[in-house]
């Protein structure tokens, strides 16, 4: 699209929105769970396995979504396919994450940051798919999503600096 034809200011606001949009997908799965190796059971090394699918599926569904929603950035509301794909992207994102991570042991060792962080990743998710109904606008609908996806990091954020060092 860029190629074909001169990119307004608001497309371009819309495609940084979705460039942090997935960023935050990247850094909500990177900084929850990765690096970090599930417990040593076989059901959890299972469990592990199978929460990735959907959430590696909503990932590149959101990818897609994304190149729609730069398409439709002067539109005065989201084309219905692309917010409810997009914005449940990000809410299989949020839920998969914590699936993922309540395989770890360091969900076990650390349960003051995990319990929290699921509750409002889960919360933060039935807010992404909420935000789907009303179809706001492109830039919109990208920075309610953007906001979204900062809960979980602002409470992990937060709770790490509330922490005394040990």
């Amino acid at each position: 699209m860029a190629a074909r034809e001169p990119v307004s200011g608001l497309t371009l606001a819309v495609g940084l929105v979705a460039v942090v949009i997935g960023f935050g997908a990247w850094w909500t799965y990177f900084d929850f769970v990765g690096r970090r190796p599930p417990r040593a059971h076989p059901t959890a090394s299972l469990s592990w396995v199978l929460a990735h699918l959907p959430l590696t599926a909503a990932i590149a569904a959101m990818g897609a979504a994304m190149v729609s929603l730069i398409t439709h950035a002067h539109g005065g509301r989201t084309p219905a396919a692309v917010a409810w794909v997009l914005c449940g992207g990000a809410a299989v994102v949020l839920v998969s994450t914590m699936l993922v991570a309540a395989t770890l042991k360091a969900w076990q060792d650390d349960r003051g940051l995990y319990q929290p962080l699921a509750r409002a990743s889960a919360a933060a998710a039935v807010a992404c798919l909420a935000a789907a109904a009303p179809r706001p606008a492109p830039l919109v609908l990208g920075l309610v999503i953007v906001a979204l996806l900062s809960i979980p990091w602002t409470l992990a954020v937060s709770r790490k600096l509330a922490t005394p060092p040990s």
